[in-house]
């Protein structure tokens, strides 16, 4: 591992993030507000920009990143795009990683996780973390993130104070893959949650009673949670940019959940409802429309 005590006056080991989209500017913000040395690569350049104004160093690859990186955090939308990250032309496969861990806060099938970790390991000798995240862009913004791991516990306690700095919660689940399972039990409960409440909301709709005011009416009663008191608001007043998080995303996710289950011999039947309800939405409202566009699957709203 290089030495990064003269570089970083903290003795902090220098960071690097890739993917600045919903949740990678505001979390490499965060990293940035507490004082650490990063270094920042999206595929489009307009969205560089901002970090760097805020202090943070441009790598116009991801090779580039990690050569100037010990830890290198990630967050791309997919298995594919976090494939072409790694191993794409000018990846971070083709810098030297011996002593360097990548950290995985996209949501992607725990199978392709550990194969993309032991790949990057036979390429270039670096160590991977899947930590995908909850708690949405305002958990990033706010640095209340729940982060569910997978990986060797000494990387684990490597990556854990810069970590704390963009998440409330940092939890080992086990090896490589485990946390991307827990991720898919996050999902489905989330998943589910957004179909459910969809459902009241438009029966409060219905039924002629202010459906804004349910997160009030139910606080503190066996139906309260985060869910309700964030997704119930933003749909009864049709608030929906910026988005919590993309259809598309949500049935990324479900989808998996579908395919793990089928290989587990796990039953779903909630989940695989609510992905049919977000394939619906999908095809309605479009992918990269807010996943709480769901609601308008009851009834006839542009």
């Amino acid at each position: 591992m290089a030495d990064v005590s003269k570089a970083n006056p903290q003795g902090a080991e220098r960071l690097g993030y890739l993917g600045l989209g919903l949740m990678g500017a505001p979390m490499s913000r965060r990293l940035l507000e507490a004082g650490y040395q990063v270094t920042v690569w999206n595929r489009s350049e307009g969205k560089v920009a901002p970090l760097v104004e805020a202090g943070a160093k441009r790598a116009d690859t991801p090779r580039a990143l990690l050569a100037n990186s010990d830890i290198a955090f990630m967050c791309v939308t997919d298995a594919k795009a976090v494939e072409e990250v790694i191993f794409g032309p000018e990846g971070l496969g083709a810098a030297a990683g011996t002593g360097k861990l990548v950290v995985d806060f996209s949501s992607i099938h725990p199978d392709a996780a550990r194969d993309l970790a032991k790949r990057l390991k036979d390429v270039n000798g670096a160590g991977w973390i899947d930590a995908p995240v909850s708690g949405g862009t305002k958990g990033a913004e706010e640095g209340t993130l729940a982060i569910m791991a997978g990986g060797e516990a000494a990387d684990i306690e490597r990556v854990r104070p810069y970590i704390l700095s963009m998440a409330r919660r940092f939890t080992h689940m086990g090896p490589t893959g485990a946390g991307q399972t827990t991720k898919l039990c996050n999902q489905v409960i989330v998943g589910c949650a957004m179909a459910v409440l969809a459902e009241a909301t438009r029966l409060a709709v219905n039924a002629g009673i202010d459906a804004k005011r349910l997160p009030e009416a139910l606080a503190g009663g066996f139906a309260d949670s985060i869910p309700l008191q964030l997704f119930v608001p933003r749909m009864a007043q049709g608030i929906h940019s910026p988005p919590l998080g993309h259809i598309a995303t949500m049935l990324k996710d479900l989808d998996t959940v579908a395919d793990v289950a089928q290989a587990t011999s796990t039953p779903v039947p909630m989940a695989s409802l609510a992905g049919q309800l977000f394939r619906l939405a999908k095809a309605a409202r479009g992918a990269d429309a807010d996943a709480l566009e769901i609601y308008k699957l009851s009834a006839a709203e542009r």
